[in-house]
């Protein structure tokens, strides 16, 4: 069992690693950190003490006055540091640096003068040390306007704004969950006590520009947000910018959507999901009270369809308490789709069987599992 402390843990990059790592309960003890304890020596202490590996996420992206940025950001290292001295603090230390250590601007620099400053804490203390020089990072539930272009042009596309593009060029990105993966192969490999120091360069998974990156979420908004058809993903980066894109989707509002229904002498016929992109289509009949589902997924995208009976489908985001209540009736045929990182069940509440159509593009990665159990 490795106890891990993450500094920023309610952050972009921290949420999505201590949700990951809290999935491996027989392998990680998460050491609950809080923004406050750096104004506290005595919680710090507590904190540092209590973990074996410390991974540094906290830092300051953006601030009207530069020099605010690059002084809390320094002042964040500093006072770690002295932690771990008062301490007399072991634990291997994993800091997350950019590469805009090359540039000549104050986050850049602050990230520069961090990561070294780390780095003579741990030659001085016979520690051990690890600085991450990570590229661009992008995922769900990133902030706009401050951790990446593709978080502030996915929210753009989903609340009637336009984006503009400032400066076009290529960007070199890294998806976050896999810089989680990362970071969690080098929090599992160093398991002796041996001194050491290093930098590890984090290569970037894609190059794309900034105009081609705008073009596929348009297709998206235009495809998914505005007319409900699952666009073609055709490699990992559209899949990864697809989640991207729905996570900023605001799902209470937006859900449940109707399905357009056609009415003859005949009965009814209703399109339930029109698709650029393959995937499995099955139904289910469910029992009056019975509730099926209270699970998750990372990667899969999901819709459920009800198309008779009365169902309620509840969505509950990991690590929050707000709960969505969706309730769907097969008399006006709708459907909800399961955003990635929230539990979801659906539920019987009517007197007769209910009949849902599921429609699942699990994007199969064996290496990768993509279903966690946690209720609603």
């Amino acid at each position: 069992m490795i106890n891990v402390g993450i500094t920023g843990q309610h952050g972009f990059v921290g949420w999505h690693l201590y949700n990951t790592l809290a999935l491996s309960k027989d392998q990680f003890e998460l050491v609950n950190f809080e923004r406050h304890y750096f104004d506290d020596a005595e919680k710090l202490d507590t904190f540092v003490s209590s973990c074996d590996v410390i991974v540094h996420l906290a830092a300051m992206n953006r601030h009207p006055d530069l020099t605010v940025l690059f002084e809390t950001n320094v002042s964040t290292v500093e006072k770690l540091i002295l932690s771990l001295e008062r301490t007399q603090s072991k634990a291997h230390v994993l800091f997350s640096s950019s590469t805009q250590e090359e540039r000549d601007n104050p986050y850049g620099k602050s990230k520069l003068l961090g990561r070294e400053k780390l780095s003579e804490w741990a030659q001085k203390n016979q520690a051990q040390f690890t600085g991450l020089v990570i590229p661009n990072v992008f995922g769900p539930f990133g902030l706009p306007y401050y951790n990446s272009v593709v978080a502030t042009f996915c929210h753009q596309l989903t609340h009637d704004e336009t984006p503009v593009i400032d400066v076009d060029g290529v960007v070199k990105l890294i998806y976050v969950q896999e810089l989680v993966a990362e970071i969690k192969s080098h929090i599992c490999q160093v398991q002796d006590k041996t001194s050491f120091s290093r930098q590890v360069i984090v290569s970037p998974r894609y190059e794309i520009s900034v105009s081609d990156i705008l073009a596929k979420l348009v297709t998206f908004q235009q495809l998914y947000f505005v007319s409900g058809t699952i666009p073609a993903l055709e490699n990992v980066l559209d899949r990864n910018l697809f989640n991207t894109f729905r996570s900023f989707i605001n799902h209470k509002e937006y859900f449940p959507q109707k399905l357009i229904k056609h009415t003859d002498e005949r009965g009814a016929f209703t399109e339930v999901i029109r698709l650029q992109v393959g995937g499995q289509v099955s139904f289910s009949t469910t029992k009056p009270g019975i509730t099926r589902g209270n699970h998750f997924h990372t990667r899969k995208v999901e819709r459920f369809t009800v198309i008779k009976g009365k169902a309620l489908i509840q969505l509950r985001k990991i690590g929050s308490d707000e709960q969505l209540d969706f309730y769907l009736d097969g008399n006006e045929p709708a459907y909800v789709d399961m955003p990635i990182w929230y539990t979801h069940n659906i539920k019987n509440i009517g007197e007769e069987e209910l009949y849902t159509i599921f429609w699942i593009n699990e994007f199969y990665d064996s290496n990768d599992p993509d279903t966690y159990f946690e209720t609603v």
